[in-house]
């Protein structure tokens, strides 16, 4: 089974770069996107829905801002949008598939760039998205969560650690998330399989960084233990342009 995950940065944006036709040679059995940018009536025809695929879409309330997308071969058993929370849920940023046996999230995590609000805001988020997880694994599901997580977990997933260590996207803080997250039993597929450096999902556009390979892993696919011996490969797919991310993905024994 085949997962791949893309931050596209508005998704009106890149179906007009040939968003289309790459689904369609990718051939994922389920896509998660965030940052599409738009509500469901905003997208070209051909999204709604994309061919061969079950779809469904979280837009924020604020027009052209957020927003996330899953779109699935098999058609899952439910799919909710949000946490339950109207703070978080309002800014369109969790869908959440339910396929039985196992849970797919695609979601696009806040940046805490803007202000210190805006820190506390992700970092409450962060906190309310992992009970969700937990409270779904307590009933017996696999979890398997992705999307733009807007942190850099090791100094090996960035390209400049040290002149970021004061930036949001590598606080203490923000890293000590993504510890919480693998201590409670969760898998960040790449390591887990992949511990070379230069291994980015995000390169900042208006300094020509991608060029340069001056990037940030900030992208990820993690699963739960008892999907672990499932996980067959793991990867980033840095030659897909169009966006400021690229996409990662993974693939799992049926």
């Amino acid at each position: 089974m085949l997962l791949l995950s893309w931050n596209v940065n508005g998704l009106r944006a890149v179906h007009k770069k040939g968003f289309v036709d790459w689904v369609g040679t990718a051939s994922p059995d389920i896509l998660c996107l965030q940052e599409t940018k738009a509500s469901e009536d905003q997208l070209p025809a051909d999204l709604r829905p994309l061919a061969g695929y079950h779809t469904h879409y979280a837009a924020a309330e604020k027009k052209g801002y957020s927003g996330v997308a899953l779109y699935s071969r098999q058609q899952p058993v439910g799919v909710s949008a949000g946490l339950g929370d109207p703070a978080f849920d309002r800014e369109g940023r969790t869908l959440i598939a339910d396929y039985g046996e196992y849970l797919v999230a695609s979601v696009y995590f806040p940046n805490g760039k803007g202000s210190p609000e805006r820190l506390q805001y992700k970092l409450a988020f962060y906190d309310a998205f992992l009970d969700r997880m937990e409270h779904a694994r307590r009933r017996g599901k696999h979890i398997i969560f992705c999307g733009d997580v807007n942190t850099a977990h090791r100094p090996i997933d960035l390209a400049r650690p040290k002149e970021n260590e004061t930036v949001s996207g590598f606080l203490p803080a923000e890293r000590a998330w993504l510890d919480r997250v693998i201590a409670a039993g969760y898998c960040d597929t790449l390591r887990a399989l992949d511990d070379r450096p230069q291994l980015y999902s995000w390169w900042d556009l208006k300094s020509g960084a991608r060029a340069r390979n001056v990037g940030w892993r900030i992208d990820y696919f993690f699963i739960d233990a008892g999907l672990r011996h499932k996980l067959k490969r793991a990867f980033i797919m840095p030659e897909v342009q169009g966006s400021d991310h690229c996409p990662v993905g993974i693939e799992l024994a049926r």
